[in-house]
């Protein structure tokens, strides 16, 4: 299996190294072509604006749409969550609109603000999840389709709907490889 991963801006090393770490190829996407020879994609953190702007920049928002609609799992982090919302505080955005969640940027406030917190994950339940929030936002409504997979201070932070998967936090960035196994296993099913 080979995992793509956007690699304009942001925490892109991060989730190869933490792919490579789980036996698996990962690859840096940059053009849309490559997203024809990837088994799955992850779009990091980092900053949502500059990394939309590079995805039309780069012709990319078309390959990743047909990624998705081809099967093919996408896996977005805080950022990477932002950009495959539905909505963004209440109103329909005009991006990729993957899945049927609404979410709120920066929602613990400024960089300062950003926080570890030990968190439970509905599909492992051995032991806590050490999450780190940076400059996070919060999926603040989820549609039908979806399921919540994790909660923090009694808001969604890990939801599912189909072959798409999000998290408001950076999994990345910690030695813990229980969600990314999560996404390979999604992988190898095929998004199912």
């Amino acid at each position: 299996m080979k995992i793509g991963v956007l690699a304009l801006q942001g925490a892109f090393r991060e989730h190869i190294q933490m792919i490579a770490n789980c036996g698996c190829d990962a690859v840096e996407v940059r053009l849309p072509h490559q997203c024809g020879d990837i088994d799955g994609l992850i779009i990091p953190g980092g900053e949502s604006t500059t990394i939309s702007k590079l995805i039309d920049e780069y012709d990319m928002r078309d390959a990743i749409i047909s990624c998705t609609f081809s099967g093919k799992p996408i896996f977005g982090t805080c950022a990477g969550a932002i950009l495959l919302a539905d909505r963004q505080n209440g109103k329909k955005r005009k991006f990729l609109n993957l899945i049927d969640i609404d979410i709120t940027r920066n929602a613990y406030g400024r960089q300062i603000d950003s926080r570890e917190a030990d968190i439970q994950l509905a599909f492992s339940t051995s032991t806590p999840f050490h999450a780190v929030f940076i400059r996070a936002p919060v999926i603040t409504e989820t549609g039908p389709g979806v399921t919540e997979l994790s909660f923090y201070n009694g808001s969604v932070i890990l939801a599912r709907q189909g072959n798409i998967l999000v998290s408001t936090f950076h999994p990345e960035l910690t030695g813990d490889d229980r969600i990314h196994r999560y996404f390979l296993e999604m992988a190898r099913k095929g998004g199912s």
